[in-house]
């Protein structure tokens, strides 16, 4: 046995001290995540509860389709493909549930080849080899943090900066801070939308006196003008509940009462935490590279090849 420990010692160590401390992190990360090389994904189907075994890359593949438009520039596409290799395997370490992740928006949006056909019918084939290409060129790569896999969160659109994880979720994570994504303005199609609702559904969706005049006081929003909280007929509600009572694309909005009706103005698609799909788009289409993109959203963080 100990001649066997000190033989593993030295196929270690040989290798650090001959290429030397430059590149010992890469070799400590294929020692760290090597596992991960034939990695197979435990994906539970939301419409029927099953669980499927998928191997890691074709996994990514599945959701850089489901997740983000084939007509994105390429360098897009490879940052999602990065970003969602990530999320799977930080979810999948140390899970003692029997699934790693779900298939839909509750993790990732998984599809399979049958709905990649559905999806793009015509153009299957084309988007196909495009995200095959986005996935194939990023094979192995993760986004680390500390040496660490991060939570790479990611969404649809910004209100063209970025959120704090701390103003939206529990964990204050240094690498998910807030920073511009003014692409989204400009790239966007959702980047500005309106929700109407008559003033008696407003107050009966918040539990209300349908009767009573509407009062909106004490909006209390976040650095980069997301609302945190707000005071409606003195009872104080959650942004996250009013975002879900009204079907609104983000905690980014403005309330008008105009006569019998009430207007939410909404700004962005999504919790704005971590990377803008849209503003991923924006950067590439300016000749970002997908690293690039990857490092903007989370911030020092390293791309890292760990298979």
């Amino acid at each position: 046995m100990k001649r066997i420990l000190l033989l593993t010692l030295i196929i270690i160590l040989i290798p650090l001290l001959i290429i030397g401390l430059t590149n010992s992190q890469e070799i400590i990360n294929k020692i760290k995540y090597g596992i991960y090389t034939n990695k197979v994904i435990r994906v539970k189907k939301t419409s029927s509860g099953e669980i499927i075994n998928v191997p890691l890359e074709e996994y990514v593949t599945g959701v850089v389709a489901g997740e983000m438009p084939a007509s994105f520039n390429i360098e897009a596409l490879k940052a999602q493909a990065v970003a969602s290799r990530t999320y799977a395997l930080k979810k999948a370490q140390n899970n003692k549930k029997d699934y790693d992740v779900e298939d839909g928006t509750v993790n990732q949006v998984y599809i399979d080849t049958n709905q990649m056909k559905e999806k793009w019918k015509d153009n299957y084939e084309k988007n196909f080899s495009k995200v095959k290409k986005a996935v194939e060129e990023t094979s192995g790569e993760v986004v680390l943090y500390n040496n660490n896999l991060i939570d790479a969160m990611f969404f649809s659109t910004s209100n063209g900066y970025t959120e704090n994880s701390g103003d939206v979720f529990t964990n204050n994570l240094p690498y998910l801070v807030s920073v511009d994504s003014s692409w989204d303005k400009t790239e966007s199609p959702v980047f500005s939308s309106t929700t109407e609702v008559s003033k008696n559904e407003f107050l009966f969706n918040l539990g209300l006196d349908v009767n009573s005049e509407i009062n909106i006081s004490k909006v209390n929003k976040t650095s980069t003008g997301r609302v945190k909280t707000l005071v409606i007929n003195e009872k104080e509600f959650d942004s996250s509940f009013v975002r879900n009572a009204f079907g609104l694309k983000s905690t980014s909005f403005e309330i008008e009462v105009k006569y019998d009706k009430v207007i939410f103005h909404v700004n962005g698609y999504g919790h704005g935490v971590g990377m803008s799909q849209y503003g991923a788009n924006g950067m590439a289409k300016e000749g970002y590279g997908y690293q690039d993109i990857i490092k903007h959203y989370y911030q020092n963080c390293d791309v890292k090849k760990i298979n």
